[in-house]
């Protein structure tokens, strides 16, 4: 019997972290030699699986070259074979497989795995979201956090959490380890799909930094910013950026 999109999306991201973890352990590599040799058998096994399953469909992989057919699909994957290939590179945990699904520009479908911690979060199987802390946790980057999100966690009096991959801090916030996740340093439809499809799923607000709409299956995939919050923080953080803008 043939699986489901939601089912596919869940299998693919769970065997697409398998393989990563196997290159790490026996490759023999390390830092940006491992990164790459990870990225290409993900990417390899992802974009396979996708095209013999669903041929019919559009993909789009941060490994691959952009096939611009995919803008005249209504259904397009989108991939991320490693997001966090620094932090995979350094035997951190703190990286994700992301496979999505877009239907109509919308991040419909989606599954992220966090192949370091043996989770994958799926849009399928929400959770109810754990109490959140009344001092609001926000997740910037461990390596170059962006100015306007430091900006937006001092007016909060928000406590600032660093971590590598945005699929990580993203499931952080749906894992209830944190209340914010807002970035404005620049992105691409890849980092944040699977991450929204499932945040939307289980309950959390999900938009641009300035509560515009999250579009995908762009001609240009690069994507300015990205806001994912527990819903009763979303206004006070959208607030706060429009202050910032002033």
């Amino acid at each position: 019997m043939s699986m489901t999109d939601a089912e596919l999306a869940a299998h693919l991201a769970h065997a697409a972290g398998q393989t990563l973890l196997a290159v790490r352990m026996s490759s023999g590599l390390e830092g940006q030699s491992l990164g790459k040799a990870g990225d290409a058998a993900a990417n390899a096994f992802l974009c396979e699986a996708l095209r013999r399953e669903r041929p019919d469909d559009g993909l789009l992989s941060e490994e691959e070259k952009d096939n611009p057919a995919r803008l005249n699909k209504r259904r397009v994957w989108i991939v991320d074979p490693v997001d966090g290939t620094r932090e995979y590179g350094e035997a951190r945990g703190d990286w994700a497989v992301h496979v999505a699904l877009a239907i109509d520009g919308v991040a419909t479908i989606g599954a992220v795995a966090l192949p370091g911690l043996d989770l994958v979060l799926r849009s399928d199987q929400p959770q109810p979201l754990p109490p959140g802390a009344p001092i609001p946790r926000m997740l910037v980057s461990r390596s170059r956090p962006a100015r306007e999100a430091l900006a937006v966690a001092e007016l909060l009096g928000a406590e600032l959490v660093p971590m590598g991959s945005a699929g990580a801090k993203a499931m952080a916030v749906v894992r209830g380890e944190a209340e914010i996740y807002l970035h404005t340093g620049g992105q691409y439809e890849w980092d944040s799909c699977a991450p929204v499809a499932v945040a939307a799923a289980h309950g959390l607000h999900v938009s641009r930094a300035d509560g515009a709409p999250l579009v995908y299956n762009q001609p240009d995939t690069y994507m300015p910013d990205l806001l994912i919050c527990r819903p009763e923080w979303a206004e006070r953080v959208l607030t706060a950026m429009r202050s910032l803008a002033d």
